[in-house]
């Protein structure tokens, strides 16, 4: 799997599918991603992004399922702890804590996510927007993903050192941080973030640039090239 970071919380994740991630990049469009599939977590304008205009099979909770519907997009509803297989890419929604509103709708939007997405033999844990939760634990005990996309901005979402929490309770071998450096209230330097995980524990945290993507081999690949 090629997994690239388009910025904020926009992930591309490029398998037997195309799987993108809260389409929205500040500045770009997402338009030539071509992605197959879509996964929202939240209602929120900087997540939502271009779901609409992309209209492709789309992945969120209910009420902003529904919405997209009403849009004319094929979008698949589903709700937190369940999972669903869309074009034989398996998506199980998992809680976040954060507000949601579908902004372009008003009040309402249901009740904002993560998702872990398996493709290819590899779990993809996306956390979405939220804070520290101590059930992030039972994410690494039921899915074991093998990385961990957490959001590091603070103000808005858990900052690093609640981010570096989260890495230990998940446990996913790489972690890589995404919503910050959008704009001046979410700004934050990764590498303390990366230097802390790195020298306190096994887990391996790949710091991204904008546009940058990096490879994720499936565990059985990676046990049998030691």
């Amino acid at each position: 799997m090629n997994l690239t970071w388009l910025g904020h919380s926009c992930v591309l994740l490029e398998g037997s599918r195309r799987v993108l991630i809260d389409p929205f990049v500040e500045g770009a469009s997402v338009g030539d991603t071509r992605p197959d599939i879509v996964a929202v977590t939240h209602g929120h304008a900087d997540h939502m992004g271009e779901a609409v205009a992309l209209g492709r099979p789309t992945v969120a909770i209910t009420e902003i399922a529904r919405f997209l519907k009403g849009k004319g997009v094929p979008a698949e509803g589903m709700n937190i702890g369940g999972t669903i297989t869309v074009q034989g890419v398996s998506f199980t929604m998992t809680p976040a804590l954060h507000s949601g509103a579908i902004e372009e709708a008003g009040p309402g939007g249901g009740t904002p996510a993560g998702f872990v997405i398996r493709m290819d033999g590899i779990g993809v844990y996306h956390a979405g927007d939220t804070g520290l939760f101590s059930d992030m634990q039972l994410i690494g005990e039921l899915y074991r993903p093998d990385v961990a996309l957490l959001p590091i901005g603070g103000r808005y979402t858990m900052g690093p050192d609640e981010a570096m929490i989260a890495a230990r309770f998940i446990g996913a071998k790489t972690v890589i941080p995404i919503h910050y450096n959008t704009w001046d209230r979410i700004a934050q330097d990764p590498v303390p973030f990366r230097t802390a995980i790195e020298r306190t524990t096994d887990l391996r945290v790949a710091v991204l640039a904008p546009g940058q993507s990096m490879g994720i081999e499936p565990p059985a690949k990676r046990q049998s090239t030691r």
